[in-house]
Protein backbone atom coordinates (compact mmCIF):
# COMPACT_ATOMS: atom_id res chain seq x y z
CA UNK A 1 0.00 0.00 0.00
CA UNK A 2 0.82 3.28 -0.33
CA UNK A 3 2.08 4.82 3.18
CA UNK A 4 2.41 8.80 3.67
CA UNK A 5 4.94 10.12 6.18
CA UNK A 6 4.00 13.53 7.67
CA UNK A 7 7.15 14.64 9.54
CA UNK A 8 9.99 17.17 10.01
CA UNK A 9 12.12 17.66 6.87
CA UNK A 10 13.49 14.37 6.04
CA UNK A 11 16.90 15.84 5.06
CA UNK A 12 17.54 16.66 9.23
CA UNK A 13 16.82 13.11 10.08
CA UNK A 14 19.53 11.60 11.72
CA UNK A 15 19.29 7.65 10.60
CA UNK A 16 21.68 6.08 13.23
CA UNK A 17 18.93 6.79 15.83
CA UNK A 18 15.46 8.14 14.03
CA UNK A 19 12.31 6.48 14.49
CA UNK A 20 10.28 7.23 11.39
CA UNK A 21 13.27 6.83 9.57
CA UNK A 22 13.64 3.27 10.74
CA UNK A 23 9.45 2.86 10.55
CA UNK A 24 9.80 4.35 6.39
CA UNK A 25 12.88 1.79 6.03
CA UNK A 26 10.72 -1.46 7.26
CA UNK A 27 7.84 -0.38 5.05
CA UNK A 28 9.80 0.13 2.11
CA UNK A 29 11.48 -3.58 2.88
CA UNK A 30 7.87 -4.83 2.42
CA UNK A 31 7.19 -3.43 -0.93
CA UNK A 32 5.06 -0.69 0.40
CA UNK A 33 5.74 2.81 -1.61
CA UNK A 34 6.34 5.38 1.03
CA UNK A 35 5.46 9.10 0.65
CA UNK A 36 6.77 12.17 2.79
CA UNK A 37 5.33 15.79 3.66
CA UNK A 38 5.76 18.45 6.18
CA UNK A 39 2.20 19.62 8.14
CA UNK A 40 2.80 23.17 6.17
CA UNK A 41 1.84 21.03 3.11
CA UNK A 42 -1.86 19.87 3.59
CA UNK A 43 -4.33 21.79 2.78
CA UNK A 44 -8.02 21.86 2.63
CA UNK A 45 -9.65 22.45 -0.78
CA UNK A 46 -13.56 22.73 0.17
CA UNK A 47 -14.10 18.92 -0.80
CA UNK A 48 -11.53 17.04 0.33
CA UNK A 49 -8.05 17.40 2.30
CA UNK A 50 -4.90 17.12 -0.33
CA UNK A 51 -1.30 17.40 0.41
CA UNK A 52 1.78 18.47 -1.87
CA UNK A 53 4.19 15.12 -1.41
CA UNK A 54 7.08 13.19 -2.52
CA UNK A 55 7.97 9.43 -3.25
CA UNK A 56 10.75 8.39 -1.01
CA UNK A 57 13.25 5.50 -2.33
CA UNK A 58 15.18 4.26 0.13
CA UNK A 59 18.88 4.25 -1.03
CA UNK A 60 22.42 2.71 -0.24
CA UNK A 61 23.19 -0.12 2.19
CA UNK A 62 20.69 -0.02 4.86
CA UNK A 63 22.99 -1.91 7.18
CA UNK A 64 24.98 1.59 6.83
CA UNK A 65 23.27 3.95 9.29
CA UNK A 66 25.53 6.97 8.60
CA UNK A 67 25.03 6.27 5.20
CA UNK A 68 24.36 10.05 2.70
CA UNK A 69 22.75 10.39 1.26
CA UNK A 70 19.95 7.74 2.45
CA UNK A 71 17.31 8.90 0.22
CA UNK A 72 16.03 10.17 -3.03
CA UNK A 73 13.18 12.27 -3.53
CA UNK A 74 10.31 11.98 -6.55
CA UNK A 75 8.62 15.09 -7.84
CA UNK A 76 6.09 16.77 -5.37
CA UNK A 77 2.56 15.68 -6.85
CA UNK A 78 -0.82 16.76 -4.94
CA UNK A 79 -2.87 13.92 -3.56
CA UNK A 80 -5.79 13.80 -1.40
CA UNK A 81 -5.22 11.52 1.82
CA UNK A 82 -7.84 9.04 1.44
CA UNK A 83 -6.13 7.68 -1.68
CA UNK A 84 -3.38 6.35 0.96
CA UNK A 85 -3.39 3.73 2.41
CA UNK A 86 -2.31 4.83 6.01
CA UNK A 87 -1.08 8.50 7.04
CA UNK A 88 1.32 8.47 9.76
CA UNK A 89 1.65 11.42 11.81
CA UNK A 90 4.96 11.73 13.20
CA UNK A 91 5.62 15.89 13.12
CA UNK A 92 7.40 16.46 16.37
CA UNK A 93 6.46 19.19 18.97
CA UNK A 94 5.91 21.56 19.99
CA UNK A 95 2.76 21.17 20.18
CA UNK A 96 1.22 24.20 19.04
CA UNK A 97 -1.81 26.17 17.14
CA UNK A 98 -0.52 24.74 13.95
CA UNK A 99 -0.27 21.26 15.23
CA UNK A 100 -3.20 21.22 16.77
CA UNK A 101 -4.93 22.88 12.91
CA UNK A 102 -2.77 19.56 11.00
CA UNK A 103 -5.04 17.37 13.34
CA UNK A 104 -8.35 19.05 12.32
CA UNK A 105 -7.05 18.93 8.82
CA UNK A 106 -6.37 15.26 9.07
CA UNK A 107 -9.80 14.97 11.21
CA UNK A 108 -11.18 15.93 8.09
CA UNK A 109 -9.62 13.34 6.04
CA UNK A 110 -10.63 10.62 8.36
CA UNK A 111 -13.74 11.71 8.16
CA UNK A 112 -13.57 11.29 4.31
CA UNK A 113 -12.37 7.98 4.96
CA UNK A 114 -8.54 8.64 5.14
CA UNK A 115 -7.01 5.87 7.87
CA UNK A 116 -4.96 7.98 10.10
CA UNK A 117 -2.35 6.88 13.14
CA UNK A 118 -2.45 8.08 16.03
CA UNK A 119 -5.81 9.24 15.95
CA UNK A 120 -5.87 12.58 15.46
CA UNK A 121 -8.56 13.45 18.33
CA UNK A 122 -6.56 11.09 20.39
CA UNK A 123 -3.79 13.20 19.69
CA UNK A 124 -5.28 16.34 21.00
CA UNK A 125 -6.94 14.74 23.98
CA UNK A 126 -4.12 13.21 25.53
CA UNK A 127 -1.78 16.09 26.98
CA UNK A 128 1.52 14.34 27.06
CA UNK A 129 2.21 15.44 30.36
CA UNK A 130 -1.11 15.20 31.75
CA UNK A 131 -2.89 12.35 30.33
CA UNK A 132 -0.83 10.78 33.83
CA UNK A 133 -3.71 12.21 35.38
CA UNK A 134 -5.95 9.75 34.10
CA UNK A 135 -3.56 6.60 35.99
CA UNK A 136 -3.01 8.60 39.29
CA UNK A 137 -2.42 4.79 41.00
CA UNK A 138 1.13 5.09 38.88
CA UNK A 139 1.79 8.89 39.75
CA UNK A 140 4.20 10.14 42.34
CA UNK A 141 3.08 13.21 44.13
CA UNK A 142 2.06 16.01 41.24
CA UNK A 143 0.91 19.30 41.04
CA UNK A 144 -0.67 21.00 37.99
CA UNK A 145 -1.36 24.77 38.44
CA UNK A 146 -0.50 28.09 37.26
CA UNK A 147 -0.31 29.81 40.84
CA UNK A 148 2.93 30.59 42.40
CA UNK A 149 1.79 30.16 46.17
CA UNK A 150 0.59 26.61 45.12
CA UNK A 151 3.37 25.64 43.83
CA UNK A 152 5.49 26.71 46.52
CA UNK A 153 3.63 25.22 48.63
CA UNK A 154 4.19 22.11 46.94
CA UNK A 155 7.88 22.66 47.07
CA UNK A 156 7.60 22.78 50.84
CA UNK A 157 5.46 20.15 51.55
CA UNK A 158 8.05 17.68 49.33
CA UNK A 159 11.30 19.12 49.82
CA UNK A 160 12.64 18.09 46.53
CA UNK A 161 10.57 18.89 43.39
CA UNK A 162 10.69 18.60 39.80
CA UNK A 163 8.59 21.89 37.62
CA UNK A 164 8.68 21.58 33.84
CA UNK A 165 6.58 23.70 31.37
CA UNK A 166 3.17 21.45 29.97
CA UNK A 167 4.48 21.72 26.39
CA UNK A 168 8.41 20.76 26.50
CA UNK A 169 10.02 17.97 25.05
CA UNK A 170 13.72 16.70 25.23
CA UNK A 171 13.74 17.58 28.50
CA UNK A 172 13.55 21.17 28.04
CA UNK A 173 12.69 23.53 30.53
CA UNK A 174 12.87 21.30 33.25
CA UNK A 175 14.42 22.37 37.21
CA UNK A 176 15.46 20.70 39.89
CA UNK A 177 14.46 22.48 43.04
CA UNK A 178 16.14 20.93 45.82
CA UNK A 179 15.00 21.25 49.71
CA UNK A 180 16.74 25.04 50.59
CA UNK A 181 14.64 26.19 47.63
CA UNK A 182 17.76 27.81 45.72
CA UNK A 183 16.27 30.23 42.74
CA UNK A 184 12.37 28.86 43.40
CA UNK A 185 11.02 32.03 43.18
CA UNK A 186 12.68 32.97 39.22
CA UNK A 187 12.01 29.11 38.28
CA UNK A 188 8.35 29.73 39.11
CA UNK A 189 8.32 33.34 37.50
CA UNK A 190 9.61 32.47 34.14
CA UNK A 191 8.18 28.26 34.01
CA UNK A 192 4.36 30.12 34.57
CA UNK A 193 5.36 33.85 32.61
CA UNK A 194 4.38 35.21 36.04
CA UNK A 195 1.17 32.84 36.41
CA UNK A 196 -0.08 33.10 33.12
CA UNK A 197 0.89 29.97 31.84
CA UNK A 198 0.70 26.24 34.08
CA UNK A 199 3.33 24.74 35.53
CA UNK A 200 3.46 21.34 36.19
CA UNK A 201 5.49 20.12 39.70
CA UNK A 202 6.38 16.69 40.68
CA UNK A 203 7.74 14.87 43.94
CA UNK A 204 11.38 14.56 42.75
CA UNK A 205 12.12 10.60 41.98
CA UNK A 206 15.74 9.63 43.02
CA UNK A 207 15.57 6.32 40.53
CA UNK A 208 16.38 8.63 38.26
CA UNK A 209 19.91 8.05 38.60
CA UNK A 210 18.89 4.48 37.06
CA UNK A 211 17.33 6.39 34.10
CA UNK A 212 14.24 7.44 32.55
CA UNK A 213 12.41 4.67 31.20
CA UNK A 214 10.68 4.29 27.72
CA UNK A 215 7.87 1.86 27.44
CA UNK A 216 6.69 1.90 23.72
CA UNK A 217 3.05 0.45 23.31
CA UNK A 218 2.90 -0.74 20.08
CA UNK A 219 -1.07 -1.68 18.63
CA UNK A 220 -2.17 -2.40 22.27
CA UNK A 221 0.94 -4.19 23.13
CA UNK A 222 4.02 -3.14 25.31
CA UNK A 223 7.41 -3.84 23.72
CA UNK A 224 9.08 -6.09 26.22
CA UNK A 225 12.57 -3.74 26.38
CA UNK A 226 12.46 -0.23 27.42
CA UNK A 227 15.59 2.57 27.16
CA UNK A 228 16.55 3.53 30.15
CA UNK A 229 17.95 7.32 29.70
CA UNK A 230 20.63 7.37 32.26
CA UNK A 231 21.48 11.13 33.02
CA UNK A 232 25.13 12.00 32.49
CA UNK A 233 27.67 14.55 33.58
CA UNK A 234 25.75 16.18 36.57
CA UNK A 235 22.03 16.35 34.85
CA UNK A 236 19.09 15.71 36.58
CA UNK A 237 17.77 14.92 32.98
CA UNK A 238 17.70 11.96 31.19
CA UNK A 239 16.22 12.81 27.89
CA UNK A 240 18.48 12.04 24.88
CA UNK A 241 18.36 15.14 23.74
CA UNK A 242 20.16 16.65 26.88
CA UNK A 243 22.63 14.37 26.56
CA UNK A 244 21.27 11.35 28.39
CA UNK A 245 22.51 7.39 27.92
CA UNK A 246 20.39 5.31 26.12
CA UNK A 247 20.73 1.70 27.84
CA UNK A 248 17.95 -1.39 26.37
CA UNK A 249 16.44 -3.04 29.17
CA UNK A 250 13.98 -5.92 30.10
CA UNK A 251 10.80 -4.54 31.48
CA UNK A 252 10.68 -4.57 35.05
CA UNK A 253 7.10 -6.04 36.52
CA UNK A 254 5.84 -2.99 37.45
CA UNK A 255 7.07 -1.73 33.65
CA UNK A 256 4.88 -4.43 32.94
CA UNK A 257 1.75 -3.72 35.09
CA UNK A 258 1.60 -0.11 33.85
CA UNK A 259 2.27 -1.31 30.33
CA UNK A 260 -0.43 -3.59 30.89
CA UNK A 261 -2.78 -1.08 32.12
CA UNK A 262 -2.42 1.48 29.83
CA UNK A 263 -2.07 -0.34 26.34
CA UNK A 264 -5.70 -1.46 25.78
CA UNK A 265 -6.93 1.87 27.32
CA UNK A 266 -4.78 3.76 24.88
CA UNK A 267 -5.21 1.08 21.93
CA UNK A 268 -8.82 1.46 21.69
CA UNK A 269 -8.47 5.46 21.40
CA UNK A 270 -6.74 4.96 18.07
CA UNK A 271 -3.34 5.46 19.74
CA UNK A 272 -1.20 3.15 17.49
CA UNK A 273 1.87 4.19 19.25
CA UNK A 274 2.47 5.16 22.51
CA UNK A 275 5.87 6.08 24.76
CA UNK A 276 4.97 5.88 28.49
CA UNK A 277 7.72 7.52 30.30
CA UNK A 278 8.99 6.22 34.11
CA UNK A 279 11.10 6.67 36.23
CA UNK A 280 11.57 3.95 39.35
CA UNK A 281 7.76 2.92 40.17
CA UNK A 282 6.33 5.63 39.09
CA UNK A 283 5.00 6.74 35.42
CA UNK A 284 5.68 10.89 34.62
CA UNK A 285 4.30 11.29 30.60
CA UNK A 286 2.23 9.90 28.28
CA UNK A 287 3.62 11.19 24.70
CA UNK A 288 1.52 10.56 21.72
CA UNK A 289 3.03 12.76 19.33
CA UNK A 290 5.86 11.29 17.76
CA UNK A 291 7.72 8.44 20.19
CA UNK A 292 10.93 7.93 19.71
CA UNK A 293 13.57 5.20 20.97
CA UNK A 294 13.21 2.56 18.23
CA UNK A 295 16.74 2.12 17.02
CA UNK A 296 18.20 2.19 20.21
CA UNK A 297 16.13 -0.71 21.35
CA UNK A 298 16.53 -2.50 18.23
CA UNK A 299 20.62 -1.85 18.44
CA UNK A 300 21.09 -3.40 21.65
CA UNK A 301 18.31 -6.27 21.82
CA UNK A 302 17.81 -7.48 18.15
CA UNK A 303 14.04 -7.00 19.27
CA UNK A 304 12.72 -5.79 16.02
CA UNK A 305 10.54 -2.78 17.01
CA UNK A 306 10.32 -1.50 13.13
CA UNK A 307 8.83 -4.40 12.34
CA UNK A 308 6.28 -4.89 14.99
CA UNK A 309 4.94 -1.10 14.33
CA UNK A 310 4.61 -1.88 10.49
CA UNK A 311 2.77 -5.46 11.85
CA UNK A 312 0.64 -3.28 13.33
CA UNK A 313 -0.08 -0.67 10.92
CA UNK A 314 -1.13 -3.13 8.33
CA UNK A 315 -3.30 -4.78 10.70
CA UNK A 316 -5.06 -1.36 11.63
CA UNK A 317 -4.86 -0.21 7.50
CA UNK A 318 -7.40 -3.25 7.04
Amino acid sequence: MDILFIADPLAKFKIYKDTTYAMMAEAARRGHVVYACEPQHLAWTGANVEATVSRVGIVGDTADLHRHPWHESGAPENRTLTSFGAVVMRKDPPFDMEYVTSTWLLELAERAGARVFNKPQAIRDHSEKLAIGEFSQFVAPTLVTRDPARLRAFHAEHGDVILKPLDGMGGMGVFRVTREGMNLGSIVEMLSHDGARSVMAQKFIPEIAAGDKRILLIGGQAVPYSLARIPQGGEVRGNLAAGGLGVAQPLSARDREIADTLAPVLAARGLLLVGLDAIGDWLTEVNVTSPTCFREIMEQTGFDVAALFVDALERAAG
